[in-house]
């Protein structure tokens, strides 16, 4: 549905350790930095980079976006979200655990990245 995701950061070595260690907790590797100073993470088919904006001006976050990572299981929920909050990353909504949307159960965790960037880790249960 998406070549990628793109988020903005003030400080990249800040957001590496933060996104380093979401990443890692989800089975990925960390992030690289490309030639342009952007940092770059593959997963699961996915593309997803941090970068300084381009126009020079401050990165701020969007307020009422997500950006939703898929997880393999509940526990996979938990080690992101713990991960996320001892790099840095704010606990935000609800504690990680079951809601009921339409008809599914989804196992749920919420984050705020250090540039404020809503986050969250997303597991399909059964309703």
């Amino acid at each position: 549905m998406f070549s990628h995701v793109m988020v903005g950061s003030n400080d990249i070595e800040r957001a590496r350790a933060f996104y380093d260690a979401l990443f890692i907790a989800m089975g990925a590797k960390p992030g690289v930095v490309d030639h342009k100073g952007r940092l770059v993470y593959m997963h699961d088919g996915g593309l997803f980079m941090v970068t300084k904006p381009i126009d020079g001006a401050a990165a701020t976050h969007a307020n009422g976006g997500t950006i939703g990572f898929r997880m393999a299981d509940n526990a996979a929920v938990d080690r992101w979200h713990a991960a996320g909050a001892a790099h840095g990353g704010q606990t935000i909504e609800d504690p990680p655990g079951v809601r009921s949307h339409n008809g599914r159960g989804l196992y749920l965790a919420y984050l705020r990245d250090p540039d404020g960037n809503k986050l969250c880790a997303l597991h399909v249960v059964k309703a």
